[in-house]
């Protein structure tokens, strides 16, 4: 199996300053993810955008994840909305040149 990108964008509704105390505290949960690799957080703020990019260490993992508990309670957050979620495949070796962190 190869390792899985989960790439999720959604709006928050909160200052920024909010939505940080808000997802800091969350770090910590989604760093105990079983088979969460990294994941990296991207805010666009002008937008009021934000989200993350997760490389999970197989499909199986990343389904766990989007099924689970702290998947819902991300997206049954009453200050975020309009979720978008998708799933790609690595190109591993095209990676590695780049250096990418697989």
């Amino acid at each position: 199996m190869s390792v899985r990108v989960v790439q999720i964008n959604f709006k928050f509704n909160v200052p920024r300053s909010d939505f940080e105390a808000a997802e800091f505290p969350m770090a910590p949960e989604f760093a105990a993810i079983p088979g969460l690799r990294w994941k990296i957080w991207i805010i666009n703020e002008e937008q009021s955008e934000a989200g993350g990019l997760m490389l999970f260490a197989d499909q199986a993992a990343a389904d766990a994840f989007l099924t689970g508990p702290l998947a819902a309670k991300v997206t049954g957050h009453p200050a975020l909305s309009d979720f978008s979620v998708k799933q790609f495949d690595v190109q591993e070796s095209v990676t590695r040149t780049t250096r990418g962190p697989i």
